[in-house]
């Protein structure tokens, strides 16, 4: 069984659960998903499928994808993924894959780029109090003293610093599917997913629940 797909997040709504209570949801589109590789024990050393994802034009694709593409048809696909598989050899190349590999209630981990925030403060970045408002204060955003004076007489190897925010590899776990629409390969998780709209992001299963 494929283990995972990729996607793209389309945004957040919320829905009724059949007992009345409310979820937030994020909508993912996954799929179809496109088999361009297999990879074998024999030829690679593991076993995985490699997914395309996002129709792409073919003035836009260099000609060793072109080349690479046309194993497994005349699409060319904007993302490429790896995902685990336990059989390879179930599968073929050009083979589409839905979102139909989840099942309503099951847990998947989803991994994703998160937004990027640029420089930012410590106040923004780790979530520092700051300094007093008051009339005379001086310190209103500054992190405050960050090292010690006569010994060690440096900064502390990871002292929470301003610095880049955001735009780095997150991944939240244990995410309920809440519900899938095969029709229109949409899958609904449970609460809110790193990315921004249209971010490319990972579904995993969870391999040990």
């Amino acid at each position: 069984m494929c283990k995972g797909l990729v996607g793209k997040k389309l945004g957040m709504t919320s829905l009724f659960a059949p007992d009345g209570k409310y979820i937030p949801v994020t909508v993912l589109k996954v799929g179809p998903c496109v088999v361009t590789q297999i990879k074998r024990d024999e030829t690679d050393g593991y076993k995985a499928l490699q997914l395309g994802f996002g129709f792409k034009k073919d003035a836009k694709t260099t000609k060793p994808l072109k080349g690479h593409f046309k194993k497994s048809g005349d699409a060319c696909f904007s993302t490429l993924q790896e995902v685990a598989v336990e059989n390879p050899d179930d599968y073929t190349l050009g083979q589409a894959i839905g979102p139909d590999i989840f099942a309503i209630g099951e847990k998947v981990n989803v991994t994703g780029t998160s937004k990027g925030r640029g420089f930012s403060g410590v106040i923004k970045r780790h979530g520092f109090s700051g300094g007093r408002m008051t009339h005379g204060g001086k310190n209103h955003r500054v992190p405050g003293s960050i090292g010690c004076s006569a010994w060690p007489a440096k900064v502390i190897k990871g002292k929470r610093m301003p610095g880049q925010y955001g735009g780095v590899t997150k991944t939240v776990r244990n995410l309920e599917v809440v519900d899938i629409r095969p029709e229109e390969n949409l899958i609904l998780l449970k609460g809110p997913l790193p990315g921004c709209r249209s971010g490319i992001v990972t579904i995993n299963k969870v391999l040990f629940a």
